[in-house]
C-alpha cells in the first residue's frame, strides 16, 4: 500500500484514532456483560 493511504491526506490521525476507539467500544462490549455476570453469580455463590 502506498504511503499515501497510510497518512490519508493528512487526517490519517483522526482516521486510525477513531478505528482505535471504535474498536476498543467494540472490545469492552463483548467483556463487560461476561464480567458483569461472574460478579452476579459469585456474589449469588456468597449468600448461599
Amino acid at each position: 500500500m502506498s504511503p499515501e493511504f497510510w497518512s490519508m491526506g493528512g487526517y490519517a490521525p483522526y482516521v486510525w484514532g477513531s478505528f482505535g476507539v471504535a474498536a476498543a467500544i467494540y472490545l469492552w462490549n463483548a467483556i463487560a456483560p461476561r464480567l458483569r455476570r461472574r460478579a452476579i453469580l459469585d456474589s449469588l455463590a456468597d449468600d448461599e
